[in-house]
């Protein structure tokens, strides 16, 4: 069977505030999990008109496992292809700290102006169980780190709690809107769980 977007798991679900496992072996059962995860994050793209599936990690599907994918290339639709990170771990942040926009499929429709390392260096494994490192600048320095904090039970939302001012909602015409914080951030408790 394979997974859908109704597979991918939101707060204020206690497992995406979970440690996901090392993996120590690349089994049948890890590689089932990448497909799902490719399945779910390109059905809920399919979805949502104004957003696209970049990134997932295992955890938003309810697996526990320290399995990230990126999307090869965001900017295609088009281009279904993703790269696979087993058991990724940022060994350096380099360059500065930059805010900007993020999104999560673990939280329906809330965005935040989310404060990040402009470079990181990272090392994983690929499918085959190959080390590997790469250098992530950027938009994919973003990506990177946003996921591996889910493997390691964070939310973006933990880096601007306390900071009202940088939530925004997306609109149905695929805006940003930013959020009061006594209509709309106070009163959406599942963020905070």
């Amino acid at each position: 069977m394979t997974a859908t977007k109704n597979d991918i798991i939101a707060l204020p679900r206690p497992e995406l505030r979970q440690r996901s496992k090392k993996i120590n072996e690349i089994t049948p059962e890890i590689r089932q999990i990448v497909e799902d995860m490719k399945a779910a994050t390109l059905d809920w793209e399919r979805s949502r008109e104004h957003e696209v599936g970049v990134a997932l990690a295992a955890v938003q599907i309810n697996q526990l496992y320290r399995v990230v994918i990126i999307r090869d290339n965001p900017d295609d639709k088009k281009d279904d292809g993703f790269t696979v990170f087993i058991n990724p771990e940022i060994t350096k942040y380099e360059g500065t700290i930059k805010s900007d926009f993020e999104g999560c499929l673990s939280i329906t429709d809330i965005y935040g102006k989310v404060p990040r390392y402009s470079k990181i260096r990272v090392k994983a494994m690929d499918l085959e169980g190959k080390a590997f490192r790469a250098t992530a600048e950027d938009f994919l320095a973003r990506v990177l780190q946003h996921e591996i904090d889910h493997t390691n039970g964070k939310v973006f939302i933990d880096h601007i709690k306390g900071k009202p001012q940088a939530f925004y909602k997306l609109t149905e015409t695929g805006d940003l809107k930013k959020l009061s914080y006594d209509e709309d951030v106070k009163n959406n408790a599942n963020l905070w769980v």
